[in-house]
C-alpha cells in the first residue's frame, strides 16, 4: 500500500503472514488489454498484482512510497527471475520518465491520501503521466464505522518459524463530515520468549461519487465510467459504498 513509512519495522515483517486476501491479477490484465501499454501500478506494495502481470507478458512499472514494501517486491521478482521497474515515490509527487496508456491502483489505496488537496495533486500527476487515449482505474470505497465489538478483537496466525503474529484494532474514530476514519492498529510478534509490539495509525479519507467526480475534473480528467467491482455501470446517486472510476485525459 502507498502510505509513507506505514509498513516499517515489525509492521513490514508481519504484513505478509497477516494479510487476509491476495489481489487477483486478471481484472487488471483486462483493464490494460482495453486501455493499452505500457501500464503503471500506483501503490504496488510487495508485488500483487504487478509481478503476475509481468509474468504474463504485460509491460508494467510500479511505484510505492514504502521502501520496505518495494524491497519485498524486488526480492520476490528476483526469486522468480522477473525484471521489474520500481520507483520509490508518493502518488501526489509522481514524476516518472515515461507516460502510460494504463494507470491503475489494485484496491482502494487512493483513500490513504489524507485530504482533498493531496488527492488533487495525485490526480494531476496521473493526468500528466497518461498518454493520449489512455485511461486510469481508481477503485474507491466508503468505510462503515468500526463496530464496538471489533475494538480489541485479535487476528492471529502462526508463521512458518513458529512465531505468533497478531493484529488488533486499538481505537477507531469515524467523522462523516470530514470523510475521515482514523484507526489505531496494534501489530504483535511473540517468539522465543520475546515480544515485539507496534501501534500504527491507519487513516482513510473517502469520497462520494459526486465529490470524486468534481475532484477528477479539477485534475484535468474526465469520468469515462463508474463501475461496481464486477465492472457493471453504477447509476448516479445509487448509494453504492464500493465503486471504481475509469478516468481519461480531458481534451
Amino acid at each position: 500500500m502507498d502510505a509513507s513509512n506505514f509498513y516499517t519495522g515489525i509492521v513490514a515483517e508481519l504484513y505478509e503472514p497477516l494479510k487476509s486476501t491476495s489481489q487477483a491479477w486478471e481484472p487488471y490484465a483486462e483493464f490494460i488489454a482495453r486501455s493499452g501499454e505500457p501500464a503503471l501500478e500506483l501503490g504496488c506494495g510487495d508485488g500483487e498484482p504487478i509481478l503476475d502481470l509481468l509474468r504474463n507478458g504485460f509491460d508494467v512499472d510500479g511505484i510505492d512510497s514504502s521502501q520496505d514494501m518495494l524491497a519485498r517486491c524486488s526480492q520476490k521478482a528476483a526469486e522468480a527471475d522477473i525484471k521489474v521497474a520500481l520507483f520509490a515515490q508518493r502518488m501526489e509527487e509522481l514524476d516518472l520518465p515515461r507516460r502510460y496508456r494504463s494507470v491503475f491502483l489494485a484496491g482502494p489505496t487512493f483513500t490513504l491520501l489524507p485530504d482533498d488537496e493531496t488527492a488533487l495533486r495525485a490526480l494531476k500527476g496521473i493526468r500528466r503521466h497518461l498518454a493520449d487515449g489512455g485511461s486510469a482505474l481508481v477503485p474507491l470505497f466508503i468505510p462503515a464505522p468500526t463496530e464496538p465489538h471489533q475494538i480489541g478483537r485479535v487476528s492471529e496466525v502462526v508463521s512458518e518459524d513458529g512465531a505468533v503474529l497478531r493484529c488488533s484494532v486499538v481505537s477507531a474514530d469515524h467523522d462523516e463530515e470530514a470523510r475521515i476514519q482514523r484507526s489505531v492498529l496494534r501489530y504483535e510478534k511473540h517468539a522465543n520468549g520475546a515480544s515485539l509490539v507496534e501501534d500504527r495509525t491507519w487513516l482513510l479519507h473517502w469520497y462520494t461519487q459526486s465529490g470524486f467526480r468534481k475532484l477528477a475534473e479539477a485534475g484535468g480528467l474526465i469520468v469515462a465510467a463508474v463501475q461496481d467491482k464486477d465492472g457493471q455501470a453504477i447509476p448516479p446517486g445509487s448509494g453504492a459504498t464500493e465503486f471504481k472510476f475509469i478516468l481519461q485525459p480531458a481534451l
